[in-house]
């Protein structure tokens, strides 16, 4: 054999560049070399990035500084899968930082991405593809590209991936995307339920909590609840809530639980399958307060339904709610609060609360610094309060109102609103509105009558109408000026406000000062104009308008001319004459400080003697009643009785005192008086005279017909039908008004009175003695008073009693009745 010769190597292609080891401790430069078209290059400059991003916030944010997101963005789409695959890597990773997350936003990649969750696609695409889109996914914008991209199907089927961070990652990713409605409603149309279910039994809890919390937010879709239980995820979250392993996955489950309540059909199979049992013991059992307070929570839901209130009731959850009181969370405190409302609406369970002694401790929640503990606390005591009067006198006893008067002033609207609600409820009570009274409620609650939140507003006022219902609430009322916003609300465009206003207006014009206050303020035209709208006109309305000019007698009778038998006239009225439409009526003491006019005179009652007078005339009947009873200071025998001259000597030294006081020189300048109305001594007398005379009479047409005589003749006796020219009322009464200095004439002065003036003296002193009349002002100075007395007539169901109504004569024939409608009666009404 020939030797063998060594073959020499072939020589290299001259234009083959030879492979260099590339080194770079710059990232700069490694940047740069995610521009290489060498796939060598590319993957050692990816896998350095991904290696520095790796190891802290600061390095996201240099990288990103220095360029290398775009080119990152670039590369996901590599035709190398690699290249690709190391690119998403270092992408996800660096995600996490805010300003990457911004910058990869702008760069509208999304839906790449979302191209990248396809089953073809190898575990590790599939892990850092879902790890950026959950990084992304915590910003509002991202959360719709992801949705309209239709991110959510593929982000669902990877819920059953079998690499665990690809479900980890999904799984939170879907827990940021159904914070938006729309995103709930497609995971139960996407069947998203069955996966979510399965991750219950994940052995890593990261992954149980995602999937309960995805569940908590989308059980609030009632489909999704019914879905829920057709699946059977009652049985798998007793599971959990039963295995104490499991205690940090608790609260989640109570969460959804709570949500699942609010249908009676799941809190049928919640309670067929034990667990309202399993809720009772989270109340009682020792375990972390924040399970407690959810598991109250769930309670709360549950006794949303009478059946459940009866159960919970038969089972003392009453009980265990007040001894969680005793504690200091905040949380259980607000959950029992909202549990105690919800259980209240059984009405043997709000006696329980109050036999328990469950009142106080959650009334002392309102001294409480959270806002939250104050607002649930005063609602739980509004709905035990509700229609319980001793649930209402128990707040009381316990100091309630005082407590509650204070969260008026400077509390949040919500825990307003409930207050006021409670007040609402005690004042009902004599004893209990006049304590709210004396804590100033009134002055608490004006300011909230001009509150922005509706719910607030209606409820303040009807607190006000609640305890304005006396004459010390509405002298409160005037006192701390609340009528002007009280009639300002009358003009508000919500119905539910104006309604309300309207009611508060009608109890406060129960009394005639602050009927006339109201009217002051322009309470009637707003009334009147609302009457007359179709479409704002209603019972309170009407009721309102009534009221008011029912407690203002002599502006009812000024504008409608009619005033009724149950209008009973008292000293203070006063006939202005009839006031045309658009027109304000005056009043009576800005008619005493006019000059003397040329229009007709303003007739006034006022037939009660000043509290002076009064005095006076005790004191004269008291002297003279000792005159007549002491004996004289000499005895038969010549000697002084020592008593008796002890007392008349007493008498002429206070006579001697007071004449002192009278004759003694003022030295203090006198504070001008009120205006008040001149007393009217002549119609005292009428009074007396009716009562001595007219009253004992026992036949009702006679006394009728009594009074009527009398008032003729206190007013110028019969006047000729044919001769009333002859009768010189004018003049009579325009020297009255010069004597007096005054446009108003006391009623009892007038002696010399035509129809207007009489039917308003017999009106006047038939109500000082009970007598039922009205007075109905005509035409051309005429008026006349309407009787109804008594007949008997035979009615097809029985004999029954009818009253006939009459017209009396003051004028011509005094006493003689006319009925109604009849030629005579016409004649005396008209002219």
């Amino acid at each position: 054999m020939g030797k063998k010769i060594k073959k020499e190597p072939e020589s290299k292609a001259k234009n083959v560049f030879d492979p260099l080891p590339i080194e770079s401790k710059s990232a700069a430069t490694v940047i740069l070399m995610l521009r290489s078209p060498e796939e060598d290059v590319l993957l050692k400059a990816i896998e350095s990035i991904h290696r520095f991003a790796d190891k802290g916030e600061e390095n996201k944010s240099s990288l990103m500084a220095l360029g290398a997101v775009e080119p990152l963005t670039c590369l996901i789409t590599h035709e190398n899968k690699t290249v690709c695959r190391n690119a998403l890597m270092a992408l996800g990773v660096m995600a996490s930082e805010n300003d990457v997350k911004q910058l990869i936003k702008r760069l509208n990649i999304i839906p790449t991405i979302i191209t990248k969750l396809s089953p073809e696609e190898e575990n590790t695409v599939h892990e850092f593809s879902t790890l950026t889109l959950a990084h992304l996914s915590t910003d509002i914008t991202c959360k719709v590209q992801i949705f309209q991209h239709d991110g959510l199907e593929p982000l669902i089927h990877l819920l059953s991936s079998p690499s665990p961070d690809v479900k980890k990652n999904s799984v939170e990713c879907i827990y940021n995307l159904v914070q938006e409605f729309s995103s709930r409603e497609a995971v139960y149309k996407l069947n998203g339920l069955p996966p979510l279910l399965y991750l219950l039994g994940s052995e890593y809890p990261i992954i149980q909590q995602f999937a309960l919390r995805i569940l908590e937010s989308i059980s609030s879709h009632k489909e999704t609840r019914t879905e829920f239980r057709e699946q059977q995820g009652f049985p798998r979250l007793m599971e959990l809530l039963t295995n104490k392993k499991f205690s940090d996955l608790h609260v989640e489950a109570l969460k959804v639980i709570s949500n699942c309540l609010e249908d009676t059909e799941s809190m049928q199979l919640i309670q067929e399958n034990g667990g309202l049992e399993k809720l009772l013991q989270f109340l009682v059992a020792p375990t972390a307060p924040e399970i407690q307070a959810h598991a109250v929570k769930a309670i709360s839901k549950a006794a949303l339904s009478s059946e459940i209130q009866r159960i919970l009731h038969e089972k003392n959850v009453e009980k265990a709610l007040i001894e969680l009181l005793a504690g200091e969370n905040n949380s259980i405190h607000t959950a029992v609060c909202q549990a105690v409302s919800a259980m209240s609406k059984n009405l043997s369970s709000k006696d329980t609360f109050r036999q328990l002694e469950g009142i106080r401790p959650i009334m002392q929640l309102l001294n409480s610094e959270e806002n939250e503990v104050k607002e649930v606390a005063a609602e739980a005591l509004s709905n035990l309060t509700h229609e319980n009067q001793l649930n209402a006198y128990a707040v009381y006893e316990a100091e309630g109102d005082k407590l509650l008067v204070q969260l008026l002033e400077n509390s949040s609207p919500a825990a307003v609103m409930h207050a006021a609600a409670v007040l609402i409820n005690m004042a009902s009570q004599e004893v209990l509105r006049h304590s709210i009274l004396s804590h100033g409620a009134i002055q608490s609650l004006m300011k909230h009558l001009h509150s922005t939140c509706k719910p607030t507003l209606i409820n303040t006022i009807q607190a006000v109408a609640a305890l304005t219902c006396d004459a010390d609430g509405r002298a409160e009322l005037r006192n701390v000026g609340g009528l002007p916003q009280l009639v300002n609300l009358l003009t508000s465009k919500d119905t539910e406000i104006r309604q309300n206003a309207c009611w508060a207006a009608s109890v406060c014009a129960n009394d005639e000062p602050t009927a006339t206050e109201m009217y002051r303020l322009g309470a009637l035209e707003i009334l009147q104009e609302i009457n007359c709208s179709l479409s704002r006109r209603n019972k309170f309305t009407e009721v309102a308008l009534q009221k008011l000019l029912n407690n203002n007698l002599s502006l009812k009778y000024s504008l409608t001319g009619h005033l009724l038998s149950t209008d009973i006239t008292t000293d203070g009225f006063y006939d202005p004459g009839q006031t045309r439409d658009g027109h304000r009526v005056p009043d009576l003491e800005d008619i005493a400080k006019q000059a003397i006019n040329q229009r007709r005179a303003v007739i006034a009652v006022n037939g009660t003697p000043p509290a002076e007078m009064k005095t006076d005339l005790a004191e004269k009947e008291l002297r003279e009643s000792l005159t007549e009873t002491i004996p004289s200071p000499v005895t038969t025998n010549g000697s002084i009785r020592a008593t008796s001259k002890s007392k008349g000597k007493g008498l002429q030294e206070n006579g001697k005192q007071r004449h002192e006081d009278e004759c003694k020189p003022q030295q203090e300048a006198v504070a001008e008086k009120p205006w008040t109305l001149p007393y009217d001594d002549q119609l005292n007398s009428l009074i007396e005279k009716i009562f001595k005379s007219v009253l004992p009479l026992h036949d009702e047409v006679e006394m009728y017909t009594a009074l009527a005589k009398l008032v003729c003749d206190a007013m110028g006796g019969p006047v000729d039908i044919e001769k009333q020219h002859d009768f010189l009322w004018e003049l009579h009464l325009s020297e009255l008004k010069i004597e007096m200095q005054s446009n108003i004439i006391p009623i009892g002065k007038i002696k010399k009175g035509t129809y207007y003036h009489r039917a308003l003296l017999y009106k006047v002193l038939a109500d000082r003695i009970g007598l039922s009349c009205s007075l109905v002002r005509g035409h051309y100075s005429r008026a006349w008073n309407e009787i109804l007395l008594s007949s008997t007539t035979t009615r097809t169901n029985g004999f029954n009693p009818q009253l006939q109504a009459c017209i009396i004569d003051l004028m011509h024939k005094p006493g003689t009745l006319m009925k109604s409608g009849t030629p005579a009666a016409e004649q005396y009404q008209k002219i």
